[in-house]
């Protein structure tokens, strides 16, 4: 007697859960919120929180500035070391930028003071917040 909606005959996972226990994501909740906005694809589709992850499947997901792509070689649901989490994806991504390559924006010598409004302004230029 098989029960309808459980995935766990077809040997699929939730997306979400997959994310959170390879350690893709650190809760859970920020793994569905990030598929609620967009930033999840599983073959080039948008994903749902629950939308079903099969091995084979291809994750794309938008984090901090930067695309992971992985491919999904083995199905867990319970969060394990990162070793083991590892093992379940092959990840797929370009590599990260240099970090000498961002620049720190608004990083001020000390005891020079409090920034003059034109200093603040330059800053948060830099920093990508303002016009």
């Amino acid at each position: 007697m098989e029960k309808q909606g459980t995935q766990e005959a077809a040997g699929t996972v939730r997306v979400d859960v997959w994310i959170w226990s390879v350690r893709l994501a650190k809760t859970r909740s920020t793994a569905a919120a990030a598929c609620k906005a967009g930033h999840v694809r599983i073959n080039g589709d948008r994903a749902k929180p629950a939308q079903p992850v099969k091995p084979g499947d291809e994750v794309r997901i938008r984090q901090e500035g930067r695309e992971r792509i992985v491919k999904v070689t083995r199905l867990i649901r319970k969060r394990v070391g990162a070793p083991v989490a590892a093992e379940c994806y092959t990840d797929h991504s370009p590599p990260p930028p240099p970090r000498e390559a961002v620049a720190p924006a608004g990083i001020r010598d000390r005891g020079t003071g409090r920034p003059t409004k034109r200093d603040r302004r330059e800053m948060d230029r830099l920093r990508g917040q303002r016009g």
